[in-house]
């Protein structure tokens, strides 16, 4: 399977997000290293996003997540 890789500029163009928030927020928040980006030469190289591995999780979550419900302290959840 073909991945198609990005900077983080790239990114930025296809989600509704900054260069910067992506930089800042979303990187060690949301994505995680060797699933959702890489670095290609060691710790000091550039990152480069992994596209099909963002773009499911970011459906995945949106899908699973709906808002009615609150999660409670057992692990249930209350249905709002």
């Amino acid at each position: 399977m073909a991945m198609t890789y990005l900077t983080t500029r790239g990114l930025a163009a296809r989600i509704p997000y900054d260069v910067r928030t992506i930089r800042e927020q979303l990187k060690d928040r949301l994505f995680v290293e060797g699933i959702h980006y890489v670095r290609p030469n060691g710790p000091r190289s550039r990152i480069l996003y992994i596209w099909e591995a963002i773009e499911r999780d970011l459906l995945a979550g949106f899908a699973a997540k709906p808002t009615s419900l609150v999660p409670m302290s057992r692990g249930g959840v209350l249905h709002g």
